[in-house]
């Protein structure tokens, strides 16, 4: 059925990896607050912590894990270390990813929810 679609192709085994690795790092509330933060403007651990209301250390730890999968990069002034998105796509991923929350069903994803609990 598929091959009979024009330009059907589905994505190789790394780009699925690294994607659901991506999809993996905004899974954790702390993550998408620090992301959030970042794509308004550079900002420290500080600050991302004071913003995000947790303690500057959890910040540091959620920031290590973003930066070794691509999602942010940092600069160092002096002793200070000065945080950033990675690029726009980050941007537009964490965007849509929120905006889906925004018109999301709750009441449908509940109702499913639901379902799954009663077939096990």
């Amino acid at each position: 059925m598929h091959t009979s679609l024009p330009d059907f192709q589905m994505p190789n085994e790394e780009q699925v990896h690294l994607a659901a690795e991506t999809f993996r790092m905004l899974s954790d509330p702390t993550r998408i607050r620090v992301l959030w933060a970042l794509l308004q403007g550079e900002s420290s651990v500080a600050c991302l912590a004071e913003l995000a209301e947790v303690a500057p250390t959890v910040v540091s730890q959620h920031l290590a894990k973003l930066r070794l999968a691509g999602l942010v990069k940092g600069r160092r002034e002096g002793t200070f270390v000065y945080y950033s998105a990675a690029d726009q796509h980050v941007q537009r991923l964490l965007s849509h990813a929120l905006f889906h929350a925004d018109h999301f069903d709750a009441d449908h994803f509940d109702a499913g929810h639901a379902e799954t609990a009663k077939a096990r």
